[in-house]
């Protein structure tokens, strides 16, 4: 991999701890060529799935004749099938992912998460889409396989602009229509919105069979609201800005906060999403380390 000025958010050192890692479905996918991911069809791969009564046509080198020694009943050996996984990346652009307090903005960070991961997918011979937006889709890129289709994603990673007024649930929405294949759907925003309607997009996500993951950046500012002197705040996505005294409103905006946050996490619990909630002072390989071991089958005790 060469360095590029579009592509300073892939460090080589992160890429080299984590390509030792694994990029799991938590389901199984269905692609076009095999790979080592699960499939809900069998095939001929080396994990056993299940015996099934053989019936004309089937292929007779797959009958097991133990089997029939100890039944006299023909059983044909069915396997699970491996495939390739569709990783598909969602990215909110909206104006608030621009924010930032230490010269990082948070579409920095949504783009290092996105980049690595999108990296390490293709590593392992997966493919790669990506979908970003504010009110709606503005960049549509299907996954496919192949180190030339993994640079246009890359390049279009690193063009990304924060701008406009959120639109994350009717992308969502847009997603879950027109990514007609399981995939693996990685989502990496800042969900500053009212976020019940976010119950209904997942949902949708989820009845069209794809795995979803969710990368919830927030700066801790932003939850435990430590200032100390008259501020003015400011909407990134067009609204007003407001001179207030945080000193009067702490106690109700931190309980406002920690609804929202409740609110968030019944979502997820319900919907069966895999959620990360971000701090964006996190080291983002740390990060990304806790999801990809998380999704391993060896480390995982449990999957959510």
């Amino acid at each position: 991999m060469t360095r590029d000025s579009k592509r300073d958010f892939l460090d080589p050192a992160v890429l080299g701890k984590l390509l030792g890692l694994e990029l799991n479905a938590r389901q199984p996918m269905v692609g076009s060529v095999a790979g080592r991911h699960r499939s809900p069809v069998r095939g001929s791969a080396l994990e056993f799935a299940q015996y099934r009564k053989y019936v004309a046509g089937d292929d007779t080198r797959r009958l097991d004749w133990r089997t029939w020694g100890r039944t006299d009943r023909y059983y044909i050996k069915e396997f699970e099938a491996d495939t390739n996984l569709r990783l598909c990346l969602i990215v909110d652009t909206s104006g608030s992912m621009g924010y930032g307090e230490t010269g990082a903005t948070r579409l920095d960070y949504a783009r290092r998460l996105a980049g690595t991961l999108a990296y390490l997918a293709a590593q392992q011979g997966d493919a790669v889409g990506l979908y970003s937006g504010s009110a709606g889709f503005e960049l549509e890129t299907p996954p496919r396989r192949g180190p030339r289709h993994l640079g246009v994603v890359l390049d279009q990673i690193g063009s990304l602009e924060a701008d406009g007024e959120t639109g994350l649930v009717k992308a969502i929405h847009e997603a879950a229509e027109k990514i007609r294949q399981r995939a693996l759907v990685v989502i990496v925003s800042d969900l500053l919105f009212p976020p019940e309607p976010l119950r209904e997009a997942f949902q949708h996500l989820r009845f069209r069979k794809h795995d979803v993951s969710v990368f919830h950046l927030l700066d801790r500012q932003e939850i435990e609201f430590q200032f100390d002197h008259p501020t003015r705040f400011l909407d990134l996505e067009g609204g007003n800005s407001l001179l207030a005294d945080p000193m009067l409103i702490q106690r109700r905006y931190r309980e406002a906060a920690q609804r929202y946050l409740a609110t968030v996490d019944d979502i997820v619990n319900h919907s069966a999403v895999d959620y990360h909630r971000v701090f964006l002072d996190e080291a983002y390989d740390q990060v990304l380390a806790r999801f990809l071991l998380g999704r391993n089958p060896k480390t995982s005790r449990t999957a959510r």
